[in-house]
């Protein structure tokens, strides 16, 4: 059995936490969600979408040659799965086949870097495009997807649009390159306006440091909103009025994204290896 327990210290708290190591040989793993107890989360480098029942070890349920998937999200019965090497968003059916595959926006723009997606809340979903994997361009996109697979510019000029999660009539935007989460208003359709800075990561928090790097977001069972961090293993949660609520460090070297399951367990992904292929990383849940 693949599965490992340990223990873990928490360097944000005086306790103790469980860490249970899901699958201690993932490849680049991304994008956790957790569907009716189960976890499904993404491989960038092994193309594939995991899942993983709470027994034995992780089985792919779909995989994808050339996506370099980055994010998943369940849509219409199935999942979104964002690929980021290849420019595609990709519907999977419940049964793990391909359904649907978009690789422009409604004016016929190509996608370039598709990263991360969030409910919308009406059937429909937040996606952002980072752009190519590179500090300088300014380029990233947010798009609305409709539940008809349409998708709708909503705002650009992001420098590196990667975690994204919708609270109430607001939305939130990790611009990773800038060490910051940005925030928009909500209007009808999908319309975005009212862009500004919510928080600064290594301000809120200054063990993440000047180069904090926000990856993944979601919104927590405590409503705020957690940030995982592709600069250390570092899970940060900010308030809604944009302070620190609290931090967790994780046995890892990153920890971009993360996940909540129906108990409040933490499903944090780590990439240890971020400088070559086949970027070793885990898949763990936090007690």
């Amino acid at each position: 059995m693949r599965s490992i327990l340990l223990a873990a210290a928490l360097a944000a708290g005086p306790a103790t936490a469980d860490v249970l190591v899901v699958d201690p040989e993932a490849h680049f793993p991304e994008g956790p969600v957790v569907v009716d107890g189960v976890l499904h989360y993404v491989e960038y480098a092994g193309g594939t979408l995991m899942r993983w029942d709470g027994t034995g070890a992780p089985a792919e349920f779909w995989r994808r040659d050339g996506c370099g998937p980055s994010g998943t999200l369940p849509f219409a019965g199935g999942f979104l799965v964002t690929c980021y090497d290849s420019g595609e968003l990709a519907h999977v059916s419940a049964a793990g086949e391909t359904v649907a595959v978009v690789a422009a926006d409604a004016a016929g723009a190509p996608l370039v870097g598709p990263n991360d997606l969030a409910p919308d809340g009406a059937g429909g979903a937040w996606m952002t495009a980072s752009g190519p994997w590179d500090s300088a361009p300014i380029a990233g996109k947010v798009y609305h997807v409709a539940a008809d697979l349409t998708l709708t510019e909503a705002a650009d000029d992001l420098h590196y649009a990667n975690g994204i999660v919708q609270l109430g009539s607001t939305l939130y935007v990790a611009e990773s390159e800038a060490a910051r989460i940005i925030a928009f208003d909500i209007g009808a359709g999908g319309a975005l306006s009212g862009r500004r800075l919510f928080v600064r990561i290594g301000q809120a928090d200054a063990a993440s440091g000047p180069w904090a790097y926000p990856d993944g977001l979601r919104l927590g069972p405590d409503g705020n909103i957690w940030a995982g961090s592709y600069a250390m293993g570092r899970l940060v949660a900010i308030a809604p009025d944009g302070s620190l609520a609290r931090a967790i460090d994780v046995p890892g070297a990153t920890a971009p994204n993360l996940a909540f399951g129906p108990a409040g367990e933490i499903y944090v992904v780590t990439v240890d290896q971020t400088d070559a292929a086949p970027y070793a990383g885990r898949v763990l849940r936090v007690e």
